[in-house]
């Protein structure tokens, strides 16, 4: 009886010594209360970590008597902490900034990018995306992310996104989680986003965990500061186009916080005077300009340790306006008028909340609007009448969005995520106006009409679960099952789309990594040109357009060398179905009536290598991006034929892409940054052969050809421009005052001052008196070498 006993106590010992107990908490920056996003929790005797969500928040749960928790984040000091793992235990962790970023070691543990799961990822450190000199000094995130390997920008200057052969509509934007539509200005040579506003930067470019839907290509999830929540910071700027500030601190310290920004160019104002000047000649008055601007906006209430609510706030618009008058008399005025607006709102809520120590949940609510407004008008006024005729044009869309997602996290080896959101969508294709009135002799007459199509209203819906699986200590997976409905004018199209992703462990700096997603489209983009310009619409899946959808398979080799500098090589292949294209001399502009007969639905396939080093750690610090890729089409279906059936190049289809960014700090008061980029040319479509009606065909000899012929398309996208390629250069100078700093940013866009093809088009010149004329290939570039000044002051 007394051994039974004996085993009994020395059981139950044993199994208390083994019991789970859970250590859960958010890890902030000690300085700015920041949460810390992919900042690291690692047991040093269990070997067990995590990192922290997108709320800085980790749950781990252990075994054994105690614990030695090393916390990490790049940039920071490692902060070391034993425990006793006798209970469940909630620890919230500040860590210091580094004095010096020259050597912060990442030791003891597995590098994130050697360790996750997660292939086709890309974390791109903010500091980073200021340092890149671009187009006027103006900081640009989405410039920056074309520069990585497997992006590629449109034509030169511009904002557009191709993601491994994908198309511009075809990426997901996340602001604090909630979409974008339109993502740039002045059509697409700056981005929407203010980096002043950023905290954190992720581009997906494949194996799409289950929790992101709706796009085919790429998601880029950006999270924008909660705000200091000790003391107030700010900062001014002045650059040559555009001016901008913002302001942050705690409404009660440690518990309200705040974080406001803004920009806005003056362009307007700079081209009063040369509007002045060229209208003097002519003796007509004329007020117009263009200008841009943003606003963020975001208030963080801590509840409690396990509570806290987030209220987002995002505005943006670009203006084009103008009145001129256009004739004059001593008895009457006449007057043209125009004005153009288009722009974004996204507004959102979230809280969040720890229900367990290993149960956490985030229910966000978001409205997202974007819309365009034209209007043309013409206004004559003299003593005896009073005429006015208003042409308008109005599209846009509005989201309203309900979402909740949990993470549980069971044991270490197990981190899950599930959830649902709801999104209804209104859509407003175009809506045309015409207003007159007419006053003549005192009779009054009056005309508004409204012509369009009216709104369009839908639902999609999405469910889905996922879990990141430690099995053991060389192999994790993440396995995921994402589901989406649409329902539009009594059609619903459901979509089961599965999710795969795993890292085999080779040794502690070097993995293997293989991933799959299927994804589903439900919205398209009509558009006629490469550039964003605010006529382009948003559309459903209609009855007879079905939704695109893509599978993508991606497998690389992920390696860490010395603890500061991530190598990667990756290869893809991505199949796209139902893809639209506009058929053989169909356009669209501005107007979706009819747009279904318009355009085909075809097929395409990309795939290509892409290489990738990034040092995020030291003075010196940057990226060499290569990626090498083959992108077609092809529209065969019945009543869907283009390029007679027959397989051609995608736009953007590129066969090299090479990006090289550079930064160096010399010391405290100068740092410096050069990036080159080089690019096969695009495809385009030109007439490359010429019939003569009456004798015969004549080809293309060094791009010239005899006049009074017809010309002859064989292809779409059958030449290519010449290769592009640009070297940008800046130099900030800082100076420490007596109260903040004060930075002096030179930068030069196009040092070399490389022509680069904006657009190809044919012309005719004539070469002697007697009116002989030949047909000829001219390229328009638009960007040459253009220097740039700006001021800012921090504090």
């Amino acid at each position: 009886m007394k051994k039974t006993f004996l085993l009994l106590m020395l059981t139950l010992a044993s199994l208390a010594t083994w019991a789970q107990h859970t250590v859960s908490g958010t890890v902030t920056d000690s300085k700015t209360g920041e949460t810390l996003i992919g900042a690291t929790v690692y047991d040093t005797i269990s070997k067990k970590g995590i990192t922290t969500n997108q709320h800085g928040r980790y749950t781990l749960t252990l075994k054994g008597e105690k614990a030695v928790l090393r916390f990490s984040f790049v940039g920071c000091q490692p902060q070391f902490i034993e425990i006793n793992l006798d209970q469940d235990q909630h620890l919230n962790v500040k860590l210091n900034s580094s004095v010096t970023l020259t050597e912060v070691k990442i030791t003891g543990q597995r590098v994130q990018h050697v360790e996750s799961s997660q292939t086709s990822l890309v974390e791109l450190p903010v500091e980073q995306v200021k340092a890149v000199p671009v187009l006027f000094g103006e900081t640009d995130v989405i410039k920056a992310v074309q520069l990585l390997p497997g992006v590629q920008s449109g034509s030169e200057g511009t904002s557009g996104m191709y993601v491994r052969g994908g198309g511009p509509d075809e990426n997901l934007f996340l602001l604090d989680g909630v979409p974008m539509y339109n993502v740039n200005h002045l059509g697409g040579f700056f981005s929407a986003f203010n980096s002043d506003a950023i905290k954190n930067i992720s581009l997906y470019k494949g194996s799409f965990p289950a929790h992101f839907s709706s796009r085919l290509s790429s998601v880029l999830d950006i999270t924008t500061n909660n705000g200091n929540d000790k003391e107030y910071h700010g900062g001014l700027s002045i650059g040559a186009i555009s001016a901008k500030f913002n302001l942050e601190g705690p409404i009660i310290k440690e518990k309200t916080t705040f974080s406001i920004s803004g920009r806005r160019t003056y362009a307007d104002a700079l081209l009063q005077p040369m509007i002045a000047l060229f209208t003097a000649g002519i003796g007509e008055k004329v007020n117009a300009g263009y200008y841009f601007y943003d606003f963020n906006a975001k208030v963080t209430h801590k509840f409690s340790d396990r509570s806290r609510l987030y209220a987002s706030y995002y505005m943006g618009d670009d203006r084009i306006y103008a009145r001129m008058r256009s004739g004059y008399s001593y008895t009457s005025k006449e007057y043209l008028n125009m004005g153009y607006n288009w722009g974004n709102i996204v507004g959102s809520l979230r809280w969040n909340y720890e229900l367990t120590p290993k149960l956490f949940m985030n229910v966000t609510g978001a409205y997202t609007r974007y819309r365009n407004d034209l209007s043309l008008g013409i206004e004559a006024i003299s003593q005896y009448y009073k005429e006015e005729y208003t042409l308008g044009f109005k599209s846009g869309i509005q989201d309203l969005t309900g979402r909740v997602d949990f993470d549980y996290m069971p044991s270490p080896d197990h981190a899950v995520k599930f959830g649902g959101q709801f999104l209804h969508h209104i859509f407003t294709p175009e809506t045309n106006s015409l207003k007159a009135v007419d006053s003549t002799n005192g009779v009054y007459a009056n005309i508004d009409t409204l012509i369009g199509q009216s709104m369009v209203h839908a639902e999609e819906m999405m469910a889905y679960a996922e879990d990141d699986w430690q099995i053991n200590d060389w192999l994790k997976v993440n396995a995921g099952l994402n589901f989406t409905g649409f329902a539009v004018q009594g059609v619903f199209y459901p979509s089961i789309q599965p999710r795969l992703s795993g890292r085999i462990l080779i040794n502690d700096r070097l993995s293997a990594k293989v991933g799959y997603a299927y994804m589903t489209q439900y919205l398209h983009l009509l558009s006629n040109s490469s550039i964003s310009l605010p006529t382009d619409l948003w559309v459903p899946v209609t009855a007879r357009i079905k939704p695109m959808n893509s599978n993508q398979v991606a497998a690389g080799l992920f390696y860490n060398l010395m603890d500061s500098l991530n190598l990667s090589i990756e290869g893809y292949y991505k199949y796209m179905n139902n893809l639209l294209e506009y058929k053989d001399g169909a356009s669209f502009f501005g107007s979706s009536q009819g747009w279904e007969d318009k355009v085909a639905m075809g097929r395409g396939w990309s795939y290509g290598i892409e290489f990738l080093a990034q040092k995020t750690v030291g003075r010196f610090t940057g990226w060499l991006g290569y990626t090498w890729s083959h992108t077609d089409r092809k529209f065969d279906r019945e009543n869907n034929i283009i390029n007679q059936g027959n397989t051609f190049p995608a736009k953007y289809d590129r066969r090299h892409d090479i990006s090289l960014v550079l930064t160096y700090k010399f010391n405290e008061n100068i740092d410096a940054s050069l990036s080159w980029v080089f690019s096969t040319g695009n495809a385009c479509t030109l007439g490359l052969q010429e019939i003569d009606p009456y004798e015969g065909e004549q080809y293309i000899d060094d791009y010239y050809w005899y006049d009074e012929t017809i010309s002859y398309i064989s292809s779409r996208n059958n030449y290519r421009m010449p290769n592009y390629h640009r070297m940008d250069a800046s130099v900030n100078f800082h100076k420490k005052l007596k109260y903040g700093k004060r930075t002096i940013n030179i930068s030069v866009y196009n040092l070399y001052n490389r022509q680069n093809p904006y657009l190809i088009y044919s012309s005719t010149e004539y070469y002697d008196f007697l009116g002989g004329s030949s047909r000829v290939l001219k390229q328009l570039s638009i960007f040459p070498i253009i220097p740039s000044i700006s001021y800012s002051w921090v504090f």
